[in-house]
């Protein structure tokens, strides 16, 4: 156990939801034959649910800001039902269909962000009045029929890397870009240590941290893998390409910026942030607004995977993306959670869902499962708060939101010592 906490810098109890995700396949691996991990069920899976891990991004963000979104559905539905026509009727090509798609989700981000940062009005009700209008909107403007897209459309969907380079019997641009990610947590990894030591702090043993190397670099190179020998045709999702870019890009936007920690500060205490210095309302704005261009990207990828629109497009989607930002540690109350969660608890879902059908668990009882997976998930991570500790997944990701000075990984979070007050000044 000692060796363990050593490893993982805390106490093991925090990486619950990781340890999950990891029981989950290897339950399912066995149960299913060997079925789970084969090239062909791993790409499935990540270009099944690549559209409700981008919503939990940017779900996390306002579930963060002490807010929740109920209209992401209906907006991606509208949003994709617009773009299919536009492209049709207009004659449009697929890159500027994209571009409208982004930009009518900015337009109907900001009429949300309006009505709740400016309006005052919850946005629990704006966004359940916002989940009615544009889920009618999708249905009268598609007129409840399913509208095709292009291939070139398709591509945005269900589009893998291309094969470059000599016949090594791989695909070799995944296997750059896997190697690629290896290298870049070996880098991070080093540069923080090296950091940690120049400042004088403790540094876990060489072993530990080559240990640690070890493990993630080896399931990052499986994965690699997996996806490098599916079957021909097939690589690296575009989708999955694009979910990599925005954990990236959202990731350091919420640990490493200002903006950032005026979202954790608001939803930690709005009034604190406010005698502070921080605008909460444009914050409030910022994070409807920027939720509703993830949902019209989602909603344009979901069209391009199953090559139309359709009237049905959405339904529920919602529900999964809250799902995995609590699944993933965010709390209920707003001010903790991380885009890295968000991501984790997606794919405990994922697997699970797409584990079950390879047993031929009927729709039903799937539901019933997944249910009591997310309310044990969270019971379990209020358990942990009301003991003092901090949520399932922060102390996980910590090596990945550290500041660079070195210091907490997110001062603005009410499991920190430091008030909202004085981090905000700090930051000022």
């Amino acid at each position: 156990m000692n060796a363990l906490k050593k490893l993982f810098g805390g106490n093991t109890r925090q990486f619950g939801m990781i340890f999950a995700l990891v029981a989950l396949i290897v339950f399912f691996q066995i149960a299913t034959s060997g079925r789970t991990l084969t090239p062909g069920n791993v790409i499935n899976l990540f270009n099944g649910n690549s559209y409700i891990l981008i919503l939990a991004i940017g779900m996390v963000l306002v579930i963060i800001a002490g807010h929740i979104d109920l209209s992401v559905g209906s907006v991606a539905a509208f949003v994709g039902v617009t773009v299919a026509l536009a492209i049709r009727d207009w004659g449009i090509p697929w890159y500027a269909g994209v571009l409208l798609g982004l930009v009518l989700g900015a337009v109907i981000g900001a009429w949300q962000g309006w009505w709740t940062a400016y309006v005052g009005i919850p946005a629990f009700i704006v966004t359940l009045a916002g989940m009615l209008l544009f889920r009618g909107f999708n249905q009268f403007v598609g007129k409840s029929n399913t509208i095709p897209v292009p291939n070139d459309f398709q591509y945005l969907g269900s589009g893998y890397l291309p094969e470059v380079g000599p016949n090594t019997g791989f695909n070799n641009l995944t296997l750059l870009l896997g190697i690629a990610a290896a290298a870049f947590v070996v880098w991070g990894e080093l540069r923080s240590r090296a950091r940690a030591k120049a400042l004088g702090a403790e540094v876990p043993e060489m072993w530990v941290t080559a240990l640690k190397l070890v493990l993630i670099c080896g399931a990052i190179l499986y994965a690699t893998y997996l996806f490098a020998t599916g079957r021909p045709g097939t690589s690296f999702p575009i989708p999955g390409l694009i979910l990599a870019v925005l954990v990236l890009v959202y990731g350091f936007i919420a640990s490493r910026t200002i903006l950032g920690r005026h979202v954790y500060a608001v939803g930690g205490n709005r009034h604190a942030a406010e005698l502070s210095g921080v605008q909460s309302k444009k914050v409030n704005f910022l994070v409807m607004m920027n939720m509703s261009i993830l949902a019209g990207l989602a909603g344009m990828i979901f069209v391009g995977r199953s090559t139309a629109s359709g009237p049905f497009d959405g339904v529920g989607w919602e529900l999964d993306a809250i799902a995995a930002v609590f699944i993933g540690g965010a709390a209920v109350t707003g001010g903790v959670g991380t885009v890295v969660g968000s991501i984790i608890g997606g794919l405990v879902m994922a697997v699970l869902n797409n584990g079950l059908q390879l047993l031929g668990i009927g729709a039903d009882l799937t539901q019933i499962i997944k249910g009591l997976v997310l309310l044990i998930a969270v019971a379990f991570d209020v358990y942990n708060k009301s003991q003092g500790k901090r949520s399932i997944i922060g102390l996980l990701t910590q090596n990945f939101n550290r500041p660079s000075g070195g210091g907490p990984s997110n001062p603005l979070q009410p499991d920190e010592t430091t008030s909202t007050k004085e981090a905000i000044a700090r930051e000022a």
